[in-house]
């Protein structure tokens, strides 16, 4: 039952996250909620490990919680789950995007998509630095203004900033750097 499941509800991930793998964490978010497979914190760690390995956030993040949850069959079920509805739409999409792709009703549809994909990466954006900056629980049971700031993540944050605006080096140097001042400081 649980492989139904999980194919099913990554399954619906995977046809409704227009956009591509960021648009999936509003709804790993959600899933996260309802079924506490993964809790909000196990979801950033997936999306930092998801970000600095090969291959699609959303896929990776299915594989990983479908692992956590029901073993390496759980993985291939949550990471078929997830592919599925993507290679049905792209199969139909190329067999008609040639023949109606002037089509005004085409072009307008997908000129409406493209805010709806805006909003939710935006939406996965404000999550991740929403649990990554801040101290929510802590601020909630203490009711202490100064705790509600990880006043070492937004350092961070801002220092890896300014040294992607400045140097634009490569992203995976960002992402070693990181990783490497989080061991140091035992984030």
């Amino acid at each position: 039952m649980i492989y139904f499941l999980l194919f099913v509800e990554f399954f619906k991930i995977g046809l409704f996250a227009i956009g591509g793998g960021l648009a999936t964490l509003p709804f790993l978010q959600e899933l996260a909620e309802k079924y506490h497979w993964i809790s909000s914190y196990d979801l950033i760690n997936m999306i930092a490990i998801s970000e600095s390995t090969p291959g699609p956030i959303g896929i990776n993040t299915a594989t990983f919680v479908g692992y956590k949850v029901a073993g390496v069959a759980g993985s291939i079920i949550t990471t078929l789950g997830i592919v599925t509805p993507s290679i049905i739409i792209i199969i139909l999409i190329a067999h008609y995007y040639m023949k109606f792709s002037e089509e005004p009703i085409v072009r307008a549809s997908l000129n409406g998509i493209r805010p709806a994909v805006i909003g939710l990466i935006a939406a996965a954006g404000f999550e991740v630095a929403k649990i990554a900056l801040l101290h929510i629980n802590q601020f909630v049971e203490s009711g202490l203004i100064f705790e509600l700031l990880n006043y070492k993540a937004i350092i961070l944050f801002a220092i890896l900033l300014y040294l992607i605006v400045k140097y634009k080096k490569h992203p995976i140097l960002y992402i070693l750097a990181s990783g490497v001042i989080g061991i140091i400081l035992k984030y």
